[in-house]
């Protein structure tokens, strides 16, 4: 195996996770990384599998300049607005006509009417006839032709799932009967799908409209594609640009015999703005949901450890947690490859003596160190986001967190339970049920009451019907707004000093003057002007560096990037900690104080002492009645922020 001088890996944004990744791991060689449309996502960055800057490629190639230099062509973006995938179908706009569909066919046994159908719900389990209508009238008129104007030019239809893709399929038969053959649907319910594929991929064969569903996305070379239609959303960057791609090739003489200079994008679902919103950036990806449960649980342990839960009943739900994930842990495969790279802290928790006092940096290691390496459970799907969801309300709590919008999720899920008839488990439980849905009992819940509804719902949570019956409509939809526009190749990805500061301080913790910084050491003359150097001369410049950060010193900002060392913090505060004059409330305090400064690096703004977690036991005129103690507490945060000034 140690003939391997060098590995080169294509696709490089798909094709190193997970398993692969340790193949990589494994040969000691040089790696390559070829990819149009690298991932910065939480979970999948390919910067930094290659250990580079998120953004920051060793070569980078843009589709701008690519477009410049004539190897790809440029598009238009078509970004269409119809009425009901922005608003979703609202009953007392529709017309008279429509409205008495609308009862026909949503009216309940007991005469009740949804006032509106989400936008979400369409092309879901709602298929209105009339949008897809609009949407292929949209296409079929404005769309980029061939042959003198008599035949639309290839086009790739990205529709959201098979049912989707075939209702599309019926409505252009419909709309557009002497085209027979032109359209066809392809994804991985065909038996025949690279067949279907070549046949789009002649230049004169049938179909022009391939109506796909993952099947198309990326990884085909088509010239002759002219128009690609976006009829569903795309929440990843990478992905949108990939299927973007499939429209970028050069094609002599499509047009009656002109280049193709350009494509068109029709774009039906907002995917353009989501991206523009967000600049460019990706939702971020979960972690699988064992390994969710397993940090959040390591955060329940460690808040259940302040004196205000020092009850019977939290002590032995605190150890039935420590006890899921000693187990957890003591299951992984020390043999396994992946496993091996993070042995020290598979060793260090799987002794259940170390959590007896878990610090905040024991929950972040076990979060980013051993929670991707948990085996998923044997147990119902359904049931584990149940336990998810009420783990996170429960550390919510916690935290002093308002959980509005996880408590509308429970209390949705209940719902769904008790609509369900005639379940001896789900009857047994009517009590509870309807003290949640009925009671002010999420009002004055806490851990013991989420507990008690995590243990005695979540096995009949499998029971909520999730097939919704399928509803075809034909109500009459519009457009309310076509907007034609320049594509943005140009962008600053490869440009940003934010984020090569950010990143060149996180990369280079144990250069002497960062080292220092993180260890609450103070900053001289000297150390300013390295740091100088390397933020100003090194990363970018000056103008560079005060156009994002303004006059802020060099120092505080790196700090609040690397945090203070926790063994720092608590020596800072030492005298504090260890008074035995000092009472619960105020340790407590104190403890917060340093958890803020080990995560934030400094605490500049005081206004933050007065919102939970520092309050939930007091103010701090109500937990330092001798204010004294509080100015000599202050003193140290200020001293612990001039460190990171040089004098």
């Amino acid at each position: 195996m140690g003939h391997f001088d060098l590995v080169i890996c294509d696709e490089a944004h798909r094709s190193i996770y997970n398993k692969y990744k340790d193949i990589f791991t494994y040969f000691d060689a040089p790696l390559v990384g070829l990819t149009a449309t690298p991932k910065d996502e939480i979970d999948k960055n390919t910067y930094d599998v290659f250990e580079l800057q998120s953004g920051v490629p060793t070569y980078g190639y843009e589709l701008a300049q690519a477009v410049k230099d004539g190897y790809l062509v440029d598009f238009l973006s078509v970004e269409t607005t119809l009425k009901f995938i922005q608003q979703g179908i609202v009953y007392d706009e529709l017309s008279e006509a429509d409205k008495q569909a609308y009862e026909d066919t949503f009216e309940d046994e007991n005469g009740e009417l949804p006032e509106s159908i989400a936008s979400s719900a369409l092309n879901e389990w709602i298929f209105n006839e009339d949008t897809i209508r609009e949407v292929l009238n949209v296409l079929m008129t404005h769309g980029l032709k061939i042959d003198y104007g008599n035949r639309i030019g290839k086009t790739i239809i990205f529709a959201k799932n098979h049912t989707h893709a075939e209702k599309i399929l019926e409505v252009f038969g419909k709309e557009y009967p002497h085209l027979v053959g032109w359209a066809k649907v392809i994804d991985n319910y065909m038996t025949y799908a690279q067949s279907a594929i070549d046949e789009f991929s002649e230049p004169n064969k049938l179909p022009q409209i391939a109506i796909s569903v993952d099947m198309l996305d990326t990884g085909i070379d088509v010239p002759e594609v002219l128009n690609l239609v976006f009829f569903k959303k795309v929440m990843s960057k990478a992905k949108f640009w990939q299927m973007i791609g499939r429209g970028t090739r050069l094609c002599p003489g499509l047009i009656d015999g002109a280049d193709k200079d350009k494509f068109y994008i029709f774009d039906f679902c907002g995917n353009f703005e989501f991206f523009r919103m967000n600049k460019g950036k990706p939702t971020a990806n979960m972690i699988a949901l064992a390994g969710a449960i397993f940090h959040l649980k390591a955060q329940i342990a460690f808040k259940l450890q302040d004196l205000a839960y020092q009850t019977p009943e939290l002590i032995a739900f605190r150890k039935s947690l420590v006890d899921d994930m000693v187990e957890k842990v003591r299951e992984l495969n020390r043999d396994n490859f992946a496993v091996k790279q993070h042995l020290k802290y598979v060793e260090l928790y799987s002794n259940p003596d170390n959590y007896s006092a878990l610090t905040y940096e024991d929950t972040l290691l076990m979060g980013q160190e051993l929670a991707p390496l948990i085996e998923p459970e044997h147990d119902n799907a359904k049931a584990l986001r149940f336990d998810a969801l009420l783990y996170g309300i429960e550390l919510a709590y916690l935290a002093g967190k308002k959980y509005s919008r996880a408590r509308h999720d429970l209390i949705k899920k209940v719902a769904a339970v008790a609509s369900v008839a005639n379940i001896p488990e789900i009857m047994a439980e009517s009590e509870l049920i309807d003290k949640i849905l009925h009671t002010d009992y999420l009002d004055n819940a806490g851990i013991n009451e989420f507990e008690h509804i995590r243990e005695s719902l979540r096995d009949l949570i499998k029971y909520i019907i999730a097939d919704r019956p399928i509803y075809e409509t034909n109500f009459d939809d519009e457009i309310l707004a076509m907007d034609w526009k320049e594509s943005e190749l140009e962008n600053d990805d490869l440009k940003d000093y934010k984020a090569k500061a950010e990143f060149y301080v996180r990369q280079h913790q144990d250069n002497a003057v960062i080292a220092k910084l993180k260890s609450n050491v103070p900053l001289t003359g000297e150390d300013v002007k390295v740091l100088e150097g390397i933020l100003w001369s090194e990363v970018g410049t000056k103008q560079e560096y005060e156009a994002e950060y303004g006059a802020k010193p060099l120092g505080e900002f790196v700090r609040e990037i690397v945090g203070l060392d926790m063994n720092a913090a608590k020596a800072a505060f030492a005298e504090y900690l260890n008074d035995t004059n000092l009472d619960s409330r105020q340790i407590y305090f104190v403890n917060q104080i340093v958890e803020y400064i080990v995560h934030n690096g400094m605490m500049k703004d005081l206004s933050v002492l007065q919102e939970t977690p520092f309050t939930d036991q007091g103010s701090i005129v109500e937990v330092f009645t001798d204010l004294s103690v509080w100015i000599g507490i202050r003193k140290i945060i200020e001293r612990v922020n001039a460190n990171a000034v040089a004098a």
